[in-house]
């Protein structure tokens, strides 16, 4: 019996990898069907190529609009103390109203009105703020001006439980709320009363006072 010859080969095509047959194998081929998101199944962009336009928070809360704070006091006299929390709150506020708190019965060691007056001249230029006087309650007259928080300052822990009680207090009133910003601490030793003393026994009480405040 004769061997075959190289003509008489078996030339059937060997199963390629896609299965039986002939054709190109995978390696050959390119995979179209998109892979998932991170958004899911399909096409589309996924959220790191999307822009969040969602707008923030203003100041007032969500929305639009302006937003006032209350800074009551009797500022007998104003200190460099309460012009650092003025400086301060209107980087939080859009408007800061400085109110002097008039009460007839204890007229303080400066007249109200000079003091009413001295405020004003020294914030005249300076739109955000303004200088009111007021007599009652403070949460009263923060309604009537629209204010949306009280502004007080701490100097140290003995005023945390007095303010505590009084931002409580208000809160249950009116519902409004108490902003609290900590005394610098450079004049946190800063208050009207040491002031007031150091003016009764002959002492130059102009270092306590803002840069340029006018004389009282």
């Amino acid at each position: 019996m004769n061997k075959p010859t190289s003509s008489q080969l078996h030339t059937t095509p060997l199963p390629t990898r896609e299965g039986q047959g002939g054709g190109s194998t995978t390696s050959s081929q390119s995979h179209t069907t998109p892979l998932p998101t991170r958004e899911g199944q399909g096409g589309g962009s996924s959220p790191s190529s999307q822009t969040h336009t969602t707008p923030l928070p203003t100041r007032e809360g969500q929305g639009g609009g302006s937003s006032t704070l209350l800074f009551p006091g009797s500022f007998d006299p104003f200190t460099r103390g309460h012009a650092n929390l003025v400086e301060r709150a209107l980087a939080l506020f859009d408007e800061v109203v400085i109110a002097v708190g008039v009460n007839p019965q204890k007229p303080g060691w400066i007249p109200a009105d000079e003091r009413v007056r001295a405020l004003k001249d020294f914030y005249k230029e300076d739109a955000r703020v303004r200088v009111e006087s007021y007599s009652g309650l403070t949460v009263d007259f923060a309604a009537s001006i629209g204010a949306s928080a009280i502004l007080r300052g701490l100097r140290s822990v003995k005023d945390y439980e007095y303010e505590l009680s009084m931002a409580d207090v208000n809160r249950q009133l009116a519902g409004i709320e108490t902003v609290i910003l900590f005394a610098d601490p450079e004049l946190a030793a800063i208050s009207s009363s040491v002031v007031r003393e150091l003016a009764h026994f002959g002492k130059d009480i102009t270092p306590f006072l803002p840069e340029g405040f006018p004389k009282i």
